[in-house]
C-alpha cells in the first residue's frame, strides 16, 4: 500500500511535464480510497492550513518555554542632546540662578534576567556604563556599575508563572489533539468527495446500459407493433424511456465532470489527471467496544481538554481577582558596586562604593463601596457557571460517543443488507428482462425492475459511503486507529515530517 502510494505522488508530480510533451492528453489514474485520504492528507489546502495553526501553536508553547529561561537584553541610549534652562548655584552670594546648560550623554547596560516560576519572581544581574559631558565646561563623567543583582517579588499571593505552568502545557496538547481531530475531519471530507465521483460513475454507467437497454426494447418493440403483439401505447411508453435514457445520459456525464472536478480541486490536483475511483467494497470485520471506545474518546478528545482548560482559566481569574483587589505589596532588593570618574578605566578601578537599596511598595484599599468584593463575586459566578457548563457538557459529550459508537456498529450490517439487496435487484432484473424477451413480462413490469436495480445498486454505495465516513468519525471522536489498533498521537511526528 505504501509503495502504490508513493508511486501514486510521483506520477502526479511528474504527470504535468509528460501531459505537456504529449499535447496535454489527459491520464487516468486508478486509486482507492485510502490512496486518496493519504493524498488528501499530504497535498490539499486544509492539510496546508491545519499544519501551520498547529505549528502556531508549537511556536507559542515554545515561546513560553523560552520565558523559563534566562535571557541577555542590551539597552543603550548612545546619542542624548539636551540644551535646556536649569536653576544652577553660582555661590554663597548670589545663590541659585537660572542659567542655560547644555549636556551630552549616553549610556549602555546589559541584563542578565531569570524568571523564578516558584515565587513568580524576577532574578537580575545588570552592569552599566553612562557617560557625561557638560559642552559647557567641557567636563567629562563616567558613571559605572560593573556588578548590580537584584530580586523583584510581589507578595499578593497571585503567581502567574505557576498558573501559566498548569495551563499552557494543556493548552499545547489540546493543539496537537486538534491538529490530529483536523486530519481526520479531512479524511471525512476526501471520502465525500471519493464517494461523489464513485456515484457519478455508476451512474453514468447505470445511464449508459439503460440507455442501451432503452434503444434495443424500442426496436424490439417497433418490430413487435408491426407484427400486432404490441399496443401503441406501450410502444410510446418505450420511446419515451429512450428519450429519457439518452437525458439521463447527457446528465450524468456533467454530473461526472463536475464531482472529478471538485475532487482535483480538493486534492490540488491538475485537470490533467483523471482518477478512477476504486471502490471499497470489502470492509473490516470491526465492532467498538461502546465502553472502550468512551474511555478512549474521554481521554483522547481535546474537546475534554478545552474543558479542563477551562476549569482552570476560571479558577485563575478568581485568584488574579482576589489578588488585585487586595493588598498589593511588592519588594524590590538590589546589591551592587557603582564608581564615577573623570576617565573610562578609572571608572572601573577600585576602590568601588557599594549600591544598596531594599523598596517595599504597599497598597491597599481603605473605602472602595463595595467595588473590590463585587469584582471578586463576579470572577467566583462566572467560575461556578463555567464548571456547571462543562459538567453538562461532559454528559452531553459521552452521550453523543455512545450514539455514534452503537450508529457505526450498525454500518456493516447496513452495508451486507444493501450489497444483497444489489445481488437480488440484479437477479431480478436479468429474469425480468428474459421473460420480457419471450413476451411473458409487459414494459411497466421491466421499467419496475430495471429502477429497483437502480436503487439498489445507489444504496450499495451510499452504504459504504456512510460506513467510511462514520468508521472515519469515531476515529475523529478517539483519535485511535481501530484498524490497527493504535492511538493516531503516534503518528503525530511523522505526519508534522512530511
Amino acid at each position: 500500500m505504501r509503495l502504490r502510494y508513493c508511486f501514486s505522488l510521483f506520477l502526479i508530480a511528474v504527470m504535468p511535464l509528460l501531459i505537456k510533451a504529449q499535447n496535454r492528453e489527459v491520464v487516468v489514474m486508478d486509486l482507492t480510497l485510502n490512496e486518496v485520504v493519504e493524498l488528501a492528507h499530504q497535498q490539499s489546502l486544509y492539510s496546508f492550513r491545519a499544519r501551520n495553526m498547529y505549528l502556531s501553536s508549537y511556536w507559542e508553547f515554545r515561546s513560553y518555554k523560552a520565558d523559563r529561561l534566562p535571557s541577555l537584553s542590551l539597552n543603550t541610549t548612545p546619542v542624548n542632546f539636551d540644551r535646556s534652562v536649569r536653576s544652577r548655584f553660582i555661590s554663597e552670594e548670589l545663590g541659585d540662578r537660572f542659567v542655560s546648560q547644555s549636556y551630552f550623554t549616553s549610556d549602555a547596560s546589559v541584563s542578565l534576567r531569570q524568571n523564578v516560576p516558584f515565587t513568580g519572581g524576577v532574578f537580575d544581574v545588570t552592569s552599566s556604563l553612562a557617560r557625561i559631558q557638560n559642552l559647557d565646561t567641557e567636563g567629562i563623567e563616567y558613571a559605572s556599575v560593573p556588578v548590580s543583582i537584584g530580586f523583584t517579588q510581589t507578595l499578593n499571593g497571585y503567581n502567574q508563572f505557576r498558573w501559566e505552568s498548569r495551563i499552557e502545557p494543556l493548552k499545547f496538547e489540546q493543539a496537537k489533539l486538534e491538529y490530529l481531530q483536523s486530519l481526520e475531519n479531512l479524511s471525512m471530507q476526501a471520502t465525500n468527495h471519493f464517494f461523489n465521483v464513485a456515484t457519478a460513475e455508476i451512474n453514468q454507467r447505470i445511464a449508459e446500459v439503460n440507455y442501451a437497454n432503452a434503444d434495443t426494447l424500442y426496436r424490439i418493440g417497433s418490430g413487435r407493433f408491426e407484427i400486432g403483439t404490441v399496443t401503441q401505447d406501450e410502444l410510446l411508453d418505450l420511446e419515451l424511456g429512450l428519450l429519457n435514457a439518452r437525458l439521463a445520459v447527457s446528465r450524468a456525464d456533467i454530473d461526472l465532470k463536475q464531482s472529478h472536478a471538485s475532487l482535483n480541486s480538493f486534492l490540488g490536483i491538475g485537470d490533467d489527471i483523471e482518477i478512477n475511483c476504486v471502490v471499497p467494497y470489502e470492509i473490516p470485520d470491526l465492532q467498538v467496544n461502546v465502553d472502550h471506545g468512551l474511555s478512549l474518546a474521554i481521554e483522547s478528545n481535546p474537546e475534554i481538554l478545552d474543558y479542563q482548560r477551562s476549569l482552570l482559566v476560571a479558577e485563575q481569574n478568581v485568584a488574579r481577582t482576589r489578588a488585585e483587589n487586595g493588598l498589593n505589596a511588592n519588594i524590590r532588593a538590589n546589591l551592587g558596586i557603582n564608581r564615577n570618574a573623570e576617565d573610562m578605566d578609572m571608572a572601573y578601578r577600585s576602590p568601588f562604593l557599594e549600591q544598596q537599596q531594599v523598596r517595599l511598595g504597599l497598597s491597599m484599599p481603605i473605602m472602595d463601596w463595595g467595588v473590590r468584593k463585587g469584582r471578586v463575586q463576579m470572577a467566583r459566578s462566572n467560575q461556578e457557571v463555567t464548571e456547571a457548563i462543562v459538567k453538562q457538557s461532559l454528559l452531553d459529550f459521552e452521550q453523543e460517543a455512545i450514539i455514534t459508537f452503537l450508529d457505526f456498529n450498525l454500518q456493516e450490517e447496513q452495508v451486507a443488507i444493501a450489497a444483497k439487496a444489489d445481488t437480488i435487484a440484479q437477479l431480478g432484473y436479468n429474469v425480468t428482462m428474459q421473460r420480457f424477451l419471450i413476451d411473458k413480462v409487459d414494459v411497466i413490469r421491466l421499467n419496475s425492475a430495471r429502477n429497483s436495480l437502480d436503487s439498489a445498486r445507489r444504496s450499495y454505495i451510499n452504504a459504504l459511503r456512510r460506513y467510511w465516513t462514520s468508521y472515519y468519525g469515531i476515529r475523529q471522536l478517539t483519535l485511535y486507529d481501530f484498524i490497527e489498533d493504535r492511538p493516531l498521537i503516534q503518528e503525530l511526528d511523522e505526519l508534522l515530517q512530511r
